[in-house]
């Protein structure tokens, strides 16, 4: 009795381990085809990317920035070209994009800072008027917010996904490649002593 009875208790681990083993190696399987899923570029330092067609490169460091008129979030009608002898950070954001709300504090903070230096605008991605006016309302951001409801300036801009943001100089000038993902504030500082 004594040997069927230590017979079964290892019996009973062994299928234990089994069981345990099987858990893992799905979990393991899992996990390796969900990150793939998000990440097929295999390139671990980007952020907030996506797989979009050529055309969507947008608009390229040496190029004119196209010119902007559209409403902003306060009320006022703003307009990119009367900024020229200002440098701008030109971001495209959305209130149901994460990465987008995680940079808006140092976007401000950056603002506060620079304003004398640099304009910050954050143009609205595609997303109705009222529902950007409310998530303004509710937060402490002083920047200008235009809203792109219809998306004509993101196309434009060859903007697919946010946030996405562009550099440009005192001449109305693309001089730094699109960022694409959120910046730090550190970021923006660096991206500030390199245009003109």
């Amino acid at each position: 009795m004594y040997k069927k009875m230590t017979g079964l208790m290892i019996l009973l681990v062994l299928v234990g381990i089994l069981i345990v083993n099987i858990i893992d190696q799905n979990k393991q399987n899992t996990t390796e085809r969900i990150s793939n899923e998000f990440d097929v570029s295999g390139d671990t330092s980007v952020q907030g990317g996506v797989i979009a067609p050529i055309e969507s490169v947008g608009i390229e460091p040496g190029e004119l920035a196209p010119d902007i008129e559209l409403e902003a979030a306060d009320g006022t009608q703003f307009k990119l070209s009367e900024l020229r002898g200002k440098k701008v950070l030109l971001n495209f954001w959305a209130t149901w994009c994460p990465p987008c709300k995680e940079e808006m504090p140092a976007m401000q903070q950056f603002y506060d800072a620079h304003k004398d230096e640099m304009e910050v605008i954050a143009v609205n991605f595609k997303e109705k008027d009222q529902k950007v006016r409310d998530f303004i309302n509710d937060s402490v951001y002083t920047y200008t917010i235009p809203i792109d409801e219809d998306g004509v300036v993101s196309n434009e801009y060859g903007v697919y996904t946010v946030p996405t943001t562009y550099f440009i100089g005192t001449d109305g000038i693309i001089q730094q490649p699109r960022k694409v993902g959120p910046m730090t504030y550190e970021y923006m500082e660096e991206m500030l002593q390199t245009l003109n």
